[in-house]
């Protein structure tokens, strides 16, 4: 089943709201499953042709699906897709801001769930999905993208967003994830407590969990490149205390071994 995702970042006015565009052909294979790790984003996917199937969510209380186009929300726990299906597609991977920006609803509704995206924009993703199938190619795919998603975009779903709980969602970003939570409460003035409640009512994550994934998520990233380090360095350089905490996220995270995470990669 190959996989040779194209990268492009989106238009830079989008950029706060959507960190990356992948498009991505798989080819027929045979029936399997890939698990698809914890993010600190939010899943977009826009299917050209086939459909993702998600056979199990990370929350397991919510029902499995079969979606042309879906939004999985932020979770700390690995979800499971069926492979073996010819499908062409783009992932988008969203911010939690760009959840309310773009659709409309605070990310804590998406939390550990994969939604039919026509559910959520309607007749809006029938001609995204239309304009995306008839683009000649990525470069044309991704332009479509830029258009659909800034007009799709309403910075003023963003203005009943506590601005402390942005605040602390950009620090840990910005602390990639290496951060104490107590600090984070202490520099906005909040209890430890307050904060964990608004920011999981906003985010779906409590801050801590967020932070875990956030530092999780930057390996993985790392481990991706053709020049990945060994998994201590990856560990140490990522802020883990050592290879066995990072391992442990990996079976945590992603229902997997970090070997066989990487073996499925390359």
């Amino acid at each position: 089943m190959p996989f040779s995702p194209v990268w492009r970042r989106p238009a830079p006015q989008l950029r706060s709201w959507v960190s990356s565009y992948a498009g991505y052909r798989l080819e027929a294979g045979p029936r399997g499953v890939h698990q698809g790790v914890a993010s600190g984003h939010l899943t977009l996917i826009l299917c050209v042709d086939g459909a993702v199937e998600v056979l199990a969510n990370a929350d397991p209380a919510k029902p499995p699906g079969r979606y042309p186009a879906m939004v999985a929300g932020l979770a700390a726990a690995p979800a499971r897709i069926a492979t073996g299906e010819a499908q062409t597609g783009v992932q988008l991977d969203l911010t939690w801001e760009g959840a309310r920006a773009l659709l409309g609803v605070p990310a804590a509704e998406l939390a550990g769930d994969s939604v039919d995206l026509h559910a959520v924009l309607g007749r809006r993703c029938a001609r995204l999905l239309d304009r995306l199938a008839t683009a000649p190619d990525w470069p044309a795919r991704f332009a479509v993208l830029d258009q659909e998603l800034a007009a799709l975009a309403d910075v003023e779903r963003l203005a009943g967003v506590r601005p402390q709980v942005q605040r602390a969602a950009r620090m840990i970003r910005a602390g990639r994830g290496v951060v104490r939570i107590a600090d984070v409460a202490e520099e906005i003035g909040w209890s430890r407590r307050h904060l964990t409640d608004l920011f999981r009512r906003e985010i779906g994550l409590g801050p801590k969990t967020m932070a875990r994934v956030v530092r999780f998520e930057r390996v993985c990233a790392r481990l991706r490149r053709p020049d990945r380090p060994d998994l201590a360095t990856a560990a140490a350089d990522g802020g883990y205390v050592d290879q066995a905490h990072l391992a442990r996220d990996f079976r945590e995270l992603a229902g997997i071994t970090a070997t066989e995470w990487l073996a499925e990669r390359s």
